[in-house]
């Protein structure tokens, strides 16, 4: 199993993804955004799924992507702005 580097959180569009990619490059390692993740699961973007499915739907699909990127990213990880909100995110 492998883990990030650097995890970053912080309120939405707050910069996570941009200075996520700028910090892996500087560091030489891979980029992940855990909603880029959702988006291509899903095939559609984060707020139609609010709209479509609604929070708890997309909060279950935030949890996996956030577990399946904390276990198996060894690079700069970008999250969610609501995913630390959820005690067993902050656990991992």
């Amino acid at each position: 199993m492998t883990s990030p580097v650097v995890v970053l959180v912080g309120p939405p569009g707050s910069g996570k993804s941009t200075v996520g990619r700028l910090l892996a490059e500087r560091l030489g390692v891979g980029f992940r955004d855990t909603d880029a993740d959702i988006e291509a699961t899903v095939g559609k973007p984060i707020p139609d799924i609010f709209v479509d499915e609604g929070e708890p739907h997309f909060r279950a699909l935030e949890a996996a992507a956030v577990r399946a990127a904390a276990e198996g990213h060894d690079g700069v990880l970008a999250l969610g702005g609501g995913a630390v909100l959820a005690e067993a995110t902050r656990a991992l």
